[in-house]
C-alpha cells in the first residue's frame, strides 16, 4: 500500500492494479506510473489486443502497445481459472487503485466488481471507463471512432463541402485517459482526507461531450448546432492555415491586438482599420473578404520567413509539419520529447508533464507478456508485504 514508498516521483508506493486493455485505460495507468505508481498490468493469456495493431513495430512488438505501457509489469491470469481468479482478487485487495474498462458488469461473474472489490478493500479507489455508461447505453461497444461518430465530433472534423472525417489519432480514448487519471487523483485526496475509498466512473461519450467545449457549449447553452469549417474557426478569424510563396502557414489572430500587428508584419496596416475587421466578430462575419486580402500580402515571401517575422512580432503561427517534424521542433526549442524506457531502453515520447521536486522517470521498458508473471504471482500467494521489486525505499527497481 502506499506507505510502502521505493521509487521516486508524487505517485510513489501506490500499487495500481491495471485490468484495462487497448488505449483509454492503459494511457491513464502509464501517467500514473510515470510519476512513480506502481502499475501491475493484468493480461488476458492472450495479452492485450494492441500486442497485435501492426505495423508499425519495433523489434517486432507493436509500437502502438510501446507507446502506453512503459513503467508497467506484466502478469498473465486467466479469469476463467479459480487460480487466476484469486490471484486476481488478491491483487484488488492489496491495491490503491483498480482501473478496468470491461464491459460494464463483465467483471462482476469474476467477483471482481467494485462492490466485491470494497469488501475486501474498503479504501480502494476503483477507476472504471466504458463507451457509454452502465444504463442505457451499456450494451454498446466502447470504440474510440464509435464516440467520434455518436458525439457529433465527425460532423465537425473535415472540409465543409466534403464528408465527416474522423480525427488523425484516438482523440477521445486519450482524453478519458486523461479524464480518469484526474478522477484518480481526486479521489486519493478525498481518501486521504476522510479514508474512503469510491468509485469512479468515465465515458467516452461523456469525454467527448466535455471534450468538444465551445461546440458543443454552441449547442447546449446558444441553441446552435455547428457544423464543420475545415481548417476555419468558427469564432475567430484568422484561425487557420494560409498559403504563402512556398506552402501554407498557420496563422492565428486571436485577439485585435495580433491582429493589428499581423496587419503591420505583412505591409497592410490599413486592414486593421477597416470597419469590416476591427474586433473579432467582425472578422469573423467577412472572413470571405478579408482571407484573399491576407493571402495577397502573404504570397510574397516563404513560410519560414513570415515565421520568424510574425512570431518576432507577437503574432502565433506555426508551420504544418509532419510527425517526424513535430518532434524535431520539440527537440530543438529544447522541449526533449523523447524519453527512454529502462536500461537498455525503449524509446518512448516523454511525459507531457514537468515537477520541479517530483520529475517523472522511467525505469521499466513496456513488459512482454507475463514478463514479470512469476514473481507476482509468488507474491501474492505470500503473506500480504511490500512488493519485491520495492528495494527499501532507495528507489531502485528490478527489470
Amino acid at each position: 500500500m502506499a506507505e510502502d514508498a521505493a521509487r521516486p516521483g508524487p505517485l510513489a508506493g501506490l500499487l495500481v492494479a491495471d485490468f484495462s486493455r487497448v488505449l483509454a485505460g492503459p494511457y491513464c495507468t502509464m501517467l500514473l506510473a510515470d510519476l512513480g505508481a506502481d502499475v501491475i498490468k493484468v493480461e488476458s493469456p492472450g495479452g492485450d489486443d494492441t500486442r497485435g495493431w501492426v505495423p508499425p513495430t519495433r523489434d517486432g512488438v507493436a509500437t502502438y502497445y510501446l507507446a502506453i505501457n512503459r513503467n508497467k509489469r506484466s502478469v498473465a491470469l486467466d479469469l476463467k481459472d479459480a487460480g487466476g481468479r484469486a490471484a486476481a482478487a488478491e491483487l484488488a485487495r492489496r491495491a490503491d487503485i483498480m482501473v478496468q474498462n470491461f464491459k460494464p458488469g463483465g467483471l462482476a461473474r469474476y467477483g471482481l466488481d467494485y462492490d466485491a472489490v470494497r469488501a475486501a478493500n474498503p479504501g480502494i479507489i476503483y477507476a472504471s471507463i466504458t463507451g457509454f455508461g452502465t444504463t442505457g447505453g451499456a450494451h454498446l461497444p466502447g470504440y474510440d471512432l464509435m464516440a467520434q461518430a455518436v458525439s457529433g465530433l465527425m460532423s465537425l472534423t473535415g472540409e465543409a463541402d466534403g464528408p465527416p472525417q474522423r480525427a488523425g489519432i484516438s482523440v477521445i480514448d486519450v482524453m478519458t485517459g486523461l479524464h480518469t487519471a484526474i478522477a484518480i487523483l481526486a479521489a486519493l485526496h478525498h481518501r486521504s482526507a476522510t479514508g474512503e475509498g469510491q468509485h469512479v466512473e468515465a465515458t467516452l461519450l461523456g469525454s467527448a461531450l466535455s471534450g468538444m467545449v465551445n461546440q458543443t457549449a454552441a449547442y447546449v447553452a446558444g441553441g446552435v448546432v455547428p457544423f464543420r469549417m475545415g481548417n476555419s474557426h468558427p469564432s475567430l478569424t484568422p484561425y487557420e492555415p494560409l498559403p504563402t510563396a512556398d506552402g501554407e502557414l498557420i496563422v492565428t489572430a486571436g485577439n485585435d491586438r495580433q491582429f493589428r500587428r499581423l496587419c503591420e508584419v505583412i505591409g497592410a496596416p490599413q486592414l486593421a482599420d477597416d470597419p469590416r475587421f476591427a474586433t473579432t466578430g467582425d472578422r469573423t462575419a467577412h472572413r470571405s473578404q478579408l482571407r484573399p486580402l491576407l493571402v495577397e500580402r502573404l504570397a510574397e515571401r516563404p513560410s519560414a520567413e513570415w515565421f520568424d517575422l510574425l512570431i518576432a512580432a507577437g503574432v502565433p503561427c506555426g508551420p504544418i509539419n509532419t510527425v517526424d517534424a513535430g518532434v524535431e521542433f520539440a527537440r530543438d526549442i529544447g522541449l526533449r520529447p523523447v524519453a527512454t524506457a529502462g536500461d537498455p531502453g525503449v524509446p518512448t515520447v516523454r511525459h507531457p508533464v514537468d515537477f520541479s521536486a517530483t520529475p517523472p522517470s522511467y525505469p521499466l521498458p513496456p513488459p512482454a507478456l507475463d514478463q514479470h508473471g512469476d514473481e507476482i504471482r509468488a507474491w501474492l500467494a505470500a503473506p500480504p508485504g511490500p512488493p519485491p521489486w520495492r528495494a527499501g525505499g532507495d528507489g531502485r527497481t528490478s527489470p
